[in-house]
């Protein structure tokens, strides 16, 4: 089962996309409703809003006043901490049973107004968020919800930023034109990865990149994209996880690299790694095994010649590769991917040099069709800079996983 998050500020377009996701066959689970249902009549759910702020917030038949209750908590933090102490954990213990009834192969959308302000993206296989430009909003409210200008800013100011939810957000879909076009932006996504990745998933297929390896400019962006894919590992194994961390080529400021995000999971020990293996594939991140890659030969993997045993997965998600390398916390493997990662963040002469070789390679193979050839003509790089990285290990004090970020 493939798990979205779909959120928005308020009108952003984020009920059209909705309605969309169930047109074009998507299990939709609606927070507000979900939300209303919880504290309907005879609900615990209920008793406790009313133990909470009193029976001032019943209607007659008994069910919540809702303009009663909202003029209590809005506008004062710590009252609608209270209610939201309430809701949202019954929110998401239904939302989490619709979604456990759902089958292998669905892909479940969970549409959540304020996903991003009560931090679940981890929760999920993909954050959708749909934005619209401000003045587009305002103009949306007063002319379709008969919202006064100034209770419009006000909504919009109490819901999470723009930047806050791109942040947040796997895909931003931008809903400033007509609805035809944010529509069909939605059905790109759908057909182009949310079914494939689903597919993916329910096969426990990882994500192979085709050759060749091509090296692009440093992305910004790079760094944000591995939070949140550590962020959701973190989330899935839980204590077995001593550590994620961001390795490899773009975890290197301004290092040009493959569109490729590195991770290491560093575990207690091998035996954990194994038994991590369903749990890793259901979050998106079916095991890769049985070719050179699982030696350890990769960046920070290991010295040429030398087997440092690992565990290799990828991402099931064909719109962002991953390689996840999963080591033996304080093992030689995991302490050189840290310090190989640290090492080029501090020395300009040594990233400098990583760059011109990776290039060099990648233009000696622009013509295979897999990525392995470049990955292997890395090694002679690797073991002849071993002696610069213990050089700078000896010099700057560096403390191997007291570095993890």
């Amino acid at each position: 089962m493939l798990s979205i998050g779909l959120t928005g500020g308020i009108a952003s377009g984020k009920s059209l996309l909705s309605v969309r996701f169930r047109e074009l066959g998507a299990i939709v689970i609606d927070a507000d409703q979900l939300a209303r249902d919880v504290v309907a009549p005879g609900t615990d759910g209920l008793a406790a809003v009313v133990d909470a702020f009193g029976t001032g917030i019943l209607r007659a038949d008994g069910s919540l006043d809702r303009p009663a209750l909202g003029t209590i908590v809005f506008g004062a933090p710590e009252q609608l901490a209270t209610l939201n102490a309430i809701v949202h954990p019954r929110v998401r213990a239904a939302a989490q049973m619709l979604e456990a009834d759902a089958g292998t192969g669905t892909i479940v959308v969970q549409d959540i107004p304020l996903l991003v302000e009560t931090g679940q993206g981890a929760n999920f296989h993909l954050v959708v968020v749909v934005q619209a430009p401000r003045n587009e909003r305002i103009a949306r409210m007063v002319a379709n919800r008969g919202m006064a200008e100034d209770d419009a800013l006000a909504r919009m100011a109490a819901q999470a930023s723009d930047e806050d939810r791109a942040a947040a957000a796997d895909v931003v879909i931008v809903n400033d034109g007509t609805p035809e076009q944010a529509l069909a932006e939605l059905d790109s996504l759908w057909e182009d990865r949310l079914v494939p990745f689903s597919k993916n998933l329910a096969a426990r297929r990882p994500v192979l990149v085709a050759g060749p390896a091509s090296i692009i400019p440093a992305d910004p962006s790079w760094p944000e994209q591995a939070s949140r894919l550590m962020a959701r590992l973190e989330a899935a194994v839980g204590e077995s996880a001593v550590a994620v961390d961001h390795i490899g080529s773009t975890s290197v400021p301004a290092l040009a690299a493959k569109d490729v995000i590195d991770l290491q999971l560093r575990v207690r020990s091998l035996e954990e790694a194994d038994n991590l293996t369903t749990v890793l594939a259901d979050a998106g991140f079916p095991a890769r095994t049985g070719g050179w890659w699982d030696t350890g030969h990769d960046f920070g993997g290991g010295r040429a010649g030398e087997r440092w045993e690992k565990r290799f997965h990828n991402a099931a998600d064909p719109g962002r590769p991953v390689n996840l390398h999963i080591r033996v916390d304080g093992s030689p493997g995991a302490l050189l991917a840290l310090a190989f990662r640290d090492w080029l963040r501090s020395d300009a002469g040594a990233r400098q040099s990583y760059e011109s070789f990776k290039q060099s390679v990648a233009h000696s193979h622009q013509h295979e069709a897999s990525t392995d050839g470049y990955a292997q003509a890395k090694e002679p790089w690797f073991a002849h800079a071993i002696p610069e990285l213990n050089v700078w290990i000896e010099q700057s004090g560096w403390q191997g996983s007291a570095q993890e970020h």
